[in-house]
C-alpha cells in the first residue's frame, strides 16, 4: 500500500495493489511521510474505500478542512449504523455526515444551537434511525467531551435515512418533506379512528417502512406487483373503515393510488389499528 496524499499526521489517501484508493487513518500514519512512501500497516486503525468518484473527490476536499478526529468519529457512527440497520448506505454519507458533525460542533463552540423543527416527527416516523442518532450523541460526547443538544440525534437520523434512500439525488429538504407527509398520514389514521396509534408494535414499524418505500416508488413511478380484483374487493368490504381511511390519504396526497397500493395500505392500516378497532 502506497501513500498518495497526506492530509495530516493521522489521515492519508493510499493506493493498494488493486489500484483502489483508500482513506487510511491511524495515529502518526502520515508523520514525516511523503507521497510515494509505503504505508506503515502497523499504524492503521481505520480504512474505507469510496467507490463513487464524485463522493471520493468531495471527501478529499472535506478532509483538507475537517479535523481527523471528526472524520474518525463519523466513520465509527456510520459503521455502527450499518451493523444496526443491516442496510447499505450510500458513499455520500461519509461526506455529508462528516461535514455535518464538523459544522455542528463548531456551532456549539460558538454557542449556536442547530434547531431541528422535525425532531418529534423523526422520532415517530424513523424510530430506528433516531435511536442510532441518539446513540451517536454518546459517541460524540465520548470523543469530544461535548454533549450536543437532542436536535442533533434527529439531524444525524436524517442523514442516515437519506443515505439509504438513494444518495446524491435526494436532498435533505426532500426528506424532511417526506417525513412531514408520513406524520400527516399517521394523523389521518389517528383522527379517523379517534384513537392513538401504538408506536411500539411490529405492525407500526411495518406500516412506516411501507410508507417510506411507497414514496420512493411514487417518485420513480414504479409499482408493486398487480393484485387480483376479487382480493381487493374482499379487503375493501372486510376492512371498510381502513379503506375509507386510505381514500382520505389519497385525497391528502392529491395522487391517484394504484389498486395494489390501496390494497396494501388498507391492510397495513387495519393491522396498525386492530387493537383500537377490537
Amino acid at each position: 500500500m502506497i501513500i498518495k496524499k497526506i492530509f495530516n499526521n493521522n489521515a492519508i489517501i493510499a493506493k493498494d495493489s488493486g489500484k483502489d484508493e483508500l482513506v487510511v487513518m491511524g495515529r502518526g500514519i502520515g508523520f514525516k511521510k511523503s507521497p510515494g512512501d509505503p504505508v506503515d500497516v502497523s499504524l492503521i486503525e481505520k480504512t474505507f474505500v469510496l467507490k463513487r468518484n464524485d463522493a471520493s473527490e468531495k471527501f478529499k476536499a472535506l478532509m483538507a478542512d475537517a479535523p481527523a478526529e471528526y472524520v474518525a468519529l463519523s466513520y465509527d457512527i456510520i459503521e455502527y449504523a450499518k451493523q444496526t440497520l443491516k442496510a447499505r448506505l450510500s458513499d455520500y454519507i461519509y461526506v455529508t455526515l462528516t461535514d455535518h458533525l464538523t459544522h455542528a460542533l463548531r456551532l456549539h463552540e460558538q454557542g449556536i444551537r442547530n434547531h431541528n423543527p422535525l425532531l418529534w416527527e423523526i422520532q415517530r416516523c424513523y424510530p430506528r434511525e433516531y435511536a442510532i442518532g441518539h446513540h451517536a450523541m454518546g459517541m460524540i460526547e465520548q470523543y469530544t467531551r461535548i454533549r450536543l443538544p437532542e436536535d442533533e440525534a434527529g439531524n444525524i437520523a436524517l442523514h442516515l435515512i437519506n443515505a439509504q434512500m438513494n444518495s446524491s439525488g435526494n436532498k435533505i429538504a426532500d426528506l424532511t418533506r417526506q417525513t412531514q407527509q408520513i406524520d400527516d398520514i399517521l394523523n389521518i389514521v389517528k383522527y379517523s379512528y379517534n384513537n392513538e396509534i401504538d408506536e411500539h408494535t411490529v405492525s407500526y414499524e411495518r406500516f412506516i417502512t411501507h410508507l417510506r418505500y411507497f414514496f420512493q416508488r411514487s417518485r420513480k413511478q414504479e409499482s408493486e406487483e398487480s393484485v387480483d380484483d376479487f382480493l381487493l374487493k374482499q379487503v375493501r368490504m372486510k376492512y371498510r373503515k381502513a379503506h375509507h381511511c386510505v381514500l382520505k390519504i389519497e385525497k391528502y396526497l392529491d395522487l391517484k393510488l394504484l389498486d395494489e397500493e390501496i390494497l396494501y395500505l388498507t391492510i397495513h392500516i387495519q393491522r396498525v389499528t386492530q387493537r383500537q378497532t377490537e
